[in-house]
């Protein structure tokens, strides 16, 4: 009997490995251009000469490799959106957190085991060259689904620019946008197109996997004349959640089912609507309701559309995973609240804790494997790159305040992490026990999440996973403008698990990126040199009354511009004047 248990035993391990594969993709990025909206081309960054960037697919145990020739000119990086990268962190993405960008003309292969399911998408973390196109579905399929269906389509929902990113940044981030207004888009996308259509037969039973692969834009979804159900949240299935309507922020996945209709006599349109709270204003030639078709039957007429500005309530909070994770009291509780404000610089930066991220000059990882047992210091990684230092394994909590007008949704790299509780207003420790808590033995998993203006989310996850893993704002242009911390996981037993590839060094001695010792590229904790961000303005002004200061200084740095410019006019003017004086007096004589 136990021959028999230690013999299919080792047929099933080997049926596994069986399944199991290497896939690969070979992604040459380079410059196309494109007219995803009809309405203007424009240079894009496209893979192996074509726009919109290929889906990756790929299945659980498989190992996926992909070999990345940068032809653009400028450095860039690819991060696997939602990936735990166990063991991996090296291939994470995020430039100068993981790795030394890739420079142009260089190569670097990304190799990442699956061992997860589920729906995520890839895109460039160098800068927002992800605005720019870099940026496609990435689909991991399990072994054996949790729900049956039929067929899956992939929905990728985005908003797109006419002008390239690093543009619309330069203006942003600068001291003429003191409200910090953010670029509002052209258009809205679904699958990088505006006429998507979708092939249903009646009677099959749909998987629709719909990811916001936006700057910005938040979306709603939903489809007339069908009913809905959420099987899937950012790669964690969950039980079956019905549904008409559901709202997908920056960088959220979902999966729903769909049963198809009993007959093929109409067509119907599905919908995704910007919300118009994300903008700070919605241009009169915006389109918010972006549309595509189910196609039941080519030429069949649409039946009459069910287009809302009223949407269902939504909490992804209540949603339950099917594979139950306990939660545990926290190790270490991390208060963070998120804000925007004119700083000494005097342009508008986001904070977290009145600190705005910056870069250091030395990726974070490497200076997490290189400066011994100075890594569990936070100091040694640099102010500004916001570092929070927890051990292997301890229960990590984060209560994030958003003390801003705006709604952010928040995404934390490696893991995914439990909802643990909501609340309304802004949360300090010093105020006693959190009362947001949900009672919850199974909470809610996701890896990115929407925390409304004026309210707080608390998140929890198990420091498992050692590595350097960023925490920010999926808000494009709010990450470029600071609101972004790095938790350094474990960093005690990191080098024992982290090996880096010979080519991580290669670019960064080709980019002239110092790759070991701390923030500054230095030994221990001399940070001179380091690179700094700016810090709050002193003294006690409010938030309008440092932009009232701001446009007073600008509206003086204009009266004077005027002034001089008016002056060389009268100069000019009276030059011209003696000029004409001579000529006649010379004629005259």
């Amino acid at each position: 009997m136990l021959a028999s248990l230690k013999a299919l035993a080792v047929l099933a391990l080997a049926s596994t490995v069986a399944q199991a594969a290497v896939v690969t993709y070979n992604w040459n990025i380079t410059y196309v251009n494109a007219n995803p909206d009809g309405l203007a081309e424009r240079r894009v960054i496209g893979v192996n000469g074509q726009f919109p960037i290929p889906k990756i697919e790929v299945t659980l145990n498989d190992t996926l490799v992909i070999n990345v020739i940068n032809q653009i000119d400028q450095p860039t990086s690819l991060h696997s959106h939602g990936l735990f990268q166990t063991g991996n962190a090296q291939f994470d993405g995020p430039s100068m957190v993981t790795q030394c960008p890739i420079p142009p003309g260089a190569n670097f292969t990304y190799t990442i085991p699956i061992e997860q399911h589920g729906t995520y998408w890839i895109h460039g973390h160098n800068r927002g060259q992800y605005v720019d196109g870099l940026r496609g579905p990435l689909v991991i399929h399990n072994l054996k689904e949790t729900y049956q269906y039929d067929e899956e389509y992939t929905i990728a929902l985005a908003d797109w620019y006419h002008t390239e990113h690093e543009v619309m940044l330069e203006h942003y981030l600068s001291i003429f946008n003191p409200s910090g207004a953010e670029p509002v888009p052209e258009s809205g996308l679904i699958n990088q197109q505006t006429n998507a259509k979708f092939n249903f037969v009646p009677g099959k039973t749909y998987r629709l996997r719909i990811i916001n692969m936006s700057a910005l834009a938040m979306f709603h979804f939903y489809i007339d004349g069908h009913e809905m159900e959420i099987i899937e949240v950012d790669g964690i299935d969950v039980e079956r959640k019905a549904v008409t309507s559901f709202p997908v922020t920056a960088a959220q996945r979902y999966s729903v089912l769909v049963k198809a209709r009993a007959d093929a006599s109409q067509n119907f349109i599905l919908h995704a609507d910007m919300d118009p709270s994300m903008f700070d204003v919605v241009p009169p030639e915006l389109e918010l309701k972006v549309t595509g078709t189910i196609v039941y039957a080519e030429g069949a007429p649409l039946a009459p559309s069910g287009v809302t500005d009223e949407y269902e309530p939504f909490n992804d909070a209540l949603l339950v995973p099917t594979i139950p994770e306990a939660t545990s009291t926290p190790d270490q509780i991390f208060p963070l609240t998120a804000a925007f404000s004119v700083l000494n610089d005097y342009s508008n930066k986001a904070t977290f804790n009145d600190i705005t991220y910056v870069m250091p000059k030395v990726p974070t990882l490497y200076t997490a494997l290189t400066t011994g047992n100075l890594s569990s210091n936070p100091e040694v990684y640099g102010k500004y790159s916001h570092p929070m230092v927890v051990k292997h394994n301890q229960w990590i909590e984060i209560i994030i305040n958003n003390d801003d007008p705006g709604n952010h949704p928040f995404h934390l790299h490696g893991h995914v992490f439990q909802i643990v509780g909501r609340s309304t207003g802004k949360y300090n420790i010093e105020d006693g026990p959190y009362p947001g808590y949900l009672n919850s033995t199974n909470p809610s998993r996701r890896d990115t999440v929407l925390v409304p203006s004026e309210e707080n989310v608390a998140i929890r996850f198990k420091a498992n996973n050692p590595g350097v893993w960023l925490f920010h704002c999926h808000i494009e242009w709010h990450l470029q403008a600071g609101l972004a911390t790095t938790i350094i996981e474990a960093p005690e037993i990191m080098p024992s698990v982290l090996k880096v590839d010979p080519t991580h060094i290669e670019h960064c001695k080709a980019l002239g990126i110092p790759f070991r010792g701390n923030a500054a590229g230095k030994d221990g904790l001399d940070l001179e040199g380091a690179n700094i961000g700016p810090d709050p303005l002193p003294g006690t002004f409010t938030a309008k009354g440092i932009v009232a200061l701001v446009f007073t200084i600008i509206s003086a740095l204009l009266g004077l511009a005027t002034v001089i410019w008016y002056a060389r006019e009268d100069d000019a003017h009276i030059s011209a004047q003696v000029a004409q004086a001579k000529i006649t007096e010379e004629e005259t004589h």
